[in-house]
């Protein structure tokens, strides 16, 4: 499992986040910063609907349809991506290395991991002519252990 981010790391993404919106023209603003930040510190991939929730005690003005908003220009820019799950609700994290998913058929838990074999394989030379290809992300779905009961 990937591990979480230290406070240096979190600090030193943090900074890359300022950079990378000043690059796309976007205004560094207090909600858009908290709200990366919270999906930095709180890696379990939040719906927009929870993470409306947890934001309300620091931000008490912000709105849902500002949560989802800010959510879709970060995505957007490639600094939220949301992850693919067999839920109809998105959820989200901060994009801020290489990594894949792992989600609980039960529970709904997704979990990071690093898979670097995989990062380093060509993709099928079928798929040459297809275009470019931007990311290569795994999603395996089963049951976790605290699901399973062991």
């Amino acid at each position: 499992m990937a591990k979480p981010l230290t406070t240096e790391q979190l600090e030193q993404t943090m900074q890359q986040f300022t950079a990378a919106c000043k690059q796309a023209g976007l205004k560094v603003t207090h909600q858009r910063t908290e709200i990366f930040r919270h999906l930095l510190a709180q890696p379990d991939h939040p719906s927009a609907e929870t993470l409306h929730k947890r934001l309300l005690p620091t931000l008490p003005t912000i709105s849902l349809d500002t949560v989802y908003r800010t959510l879709t220009t970060l995505e957007q820019h490639g600094l939220v991506s949301r992850i693919q799950t067999a839920e109809s609700q998105a959820r989200f994290e901060a994009v801020y290395a290489p990594h894949h998913h792992l989600i609980c058929s039960r529970c709904k838990r997704v979990y990071d991991f690093l898979w670097p074999a995989i990062d380093r394989l060509d993709l099928p030379s079928d798929i040459d002519s297809w275009g470019r290809i931007d990311s290569k992300t795994i999603v395996v779905y089963g049951i976790c252990n605290s699901c399973a009961g062991h």
